[in-house]
């Protein structure tokens, strides 16, 4: 027999597979978010030293609040937890008084 391929429908043989590893690992996608390192979050009260939340100063607790009047939770403002329960604390007690909305209304 010749070594050449013949024309009379035969294929030319295939290729051998390359080689992978017995374990089978493939490279894996990285997030691209996480990679980077995040600068912590300070909390703002803890910046100025804030020792107690007034719930008479209404320009501050509506920046807590979000465009329907719920309170922002604590991993979106940065607050710490006691300050966060501090602001809870001035805004229910501001809502209670009226000087807050308990919603906001939407057309």
């Amino acid at each position: 027999m010749e070594d050449t391929p013949t024309s009379a429908g035969t294929a030319p043989a295939k290729a051998a597979p390359e080689a992978r590893p017995k374990n089978n690992t493939t490279p894996r996608r990285t997030n691209v978010r996480f990679q980077a390192q995040r600068v912590p979050r300070l909390c703002p009260f803890c910046q100025q030293k804030v020792r107690t939340i007034d719930y008479k100063d209404v320009d501050l607790l509506r920046h807590y609040l979000t465009d329907h009047g719920k309170i922002k939770p604590r991993r979106r403002l940065g607050t710490c937890a006691r300050h966060q329960r501090m602001l809870a604390t001035a805004i229910k007690r501001a809502r209670h008084v009226a000087l807050l909305p308990f919603t906001m209304q939407t057309l």
